[in-house]
């Protein structure tokens, strides 16, 4: 008798970028595959990386690239590979999403940033959104919406148990 090990399919979140949230409009969200090194696999798994100020561009008309997101290396990785962590990594997007992408990028005010990495089964991909950048009167007005928000919950929490 043999017993299947059941696997996860759920998808996991490794990191999130807030501060995208914060510093832009998010119009549209993309997903996308990364090409990685087995070495930034093993660091990702440990969740070793961070995605805070990286951005996504093109280098020529047919391939996406995701730039400034940091891989820490592994101390027990070998000395014969070079590890860069802040290296450049190719996006896995159809042709016909690249075009489409670059012709939203080249709108005035208009950038793709990384939103968040996760797992899905046993790959890892990339969460990124087409987002316009937020002036300081738009970041605040967010910040008072969100107070008000949590102030609307405090509040019929209290009604809740006084009832």
């Amino acid at each position: 008798m043999s017993y299947k090990k059941k696997r996860c399919l759920k998808s996991s979140i490794i990191c999130k970028n807030k501060k995208a949230y914060y510093n832009y409009f998010i119009e549209e969200v993309f997903q996308s595959g990364l090409v990685l090194m087995g070495w930034e696999v093993k660091s990702i798994r440990l969740g070793q990386v961070n995605i805070i100020e990286s951005y996504i561009n093109n280098d020529n008309l047919n391939e996406m690239y995701l730039y400034n997101s940091i891989v820490q290396p592994l101390h027990t990785s070998s000395n014969y590979v070079s590890c860069d962590s802040s290296r450049k990594r190719k996006l896995l997007l159809h042709k016909n999403e690249i075009q489409y992408l670059c012709n939203k990028k080249n709108k005035i005010g208009s950038t793709l940033v990384a939103l968040s990495l996760f797992w899905e089964k046993s790959w890892c991909k990339l969460n990124f959104g087409l987002a316009k950048g937020k002036t300081k009167i738009d970041k605040r007005a967010s910040e008072k919406q969100n107070e008000w928000k949590k102030e609307k919950l405090k509040i019929l929490k209290k009604v809740k148990f006084q009832n």
